[in-house]
């Protein structure tokens, strides 16, 4: 799991933002698939009352964090789960 903390993308990452994704990352250890999607919401929620904003490459790296030694099975439920969650975004903007 600490594999992504040496991702070169991670060099370019605001520091506030990087402690959120740390957050989330330590939140994810040893939970399935199909829970990512609180855990997602919960990032997001505190990311915008900070003011802050993810772009979509640091959602990508993100939820390449996430996934980070999950099984295929759970990767996808992964996906899936985030795909509901941007979807509940985008429906509340």
């Amino acid at each position: 799991m600490n594999d992504w903390m040496n991702h070169p993308a991670m060099k370019n990452i605001d520091p506030v933002k990087l402690e959120l994704i740390r957050t989330a990352a330590a939140q994810t250890s040893g939970k399935r698939g199909n829970n990512m999607a609180t855990v997602m919401m919960a990032l997001i929620t505190t990311a915008r009352k900070q003011g802050i904003s993810f772009t979509p490459e640091e959602m990508s790296l993100i939820l390449e964090v996430l996934k980070d030694g999950k099984s295929k099975e759970e990767q996808a439920q992964i996906d899936n789960m985030v795909a509901m969650v941007m979807n509940m975004i985008k429906r509340q903007k």
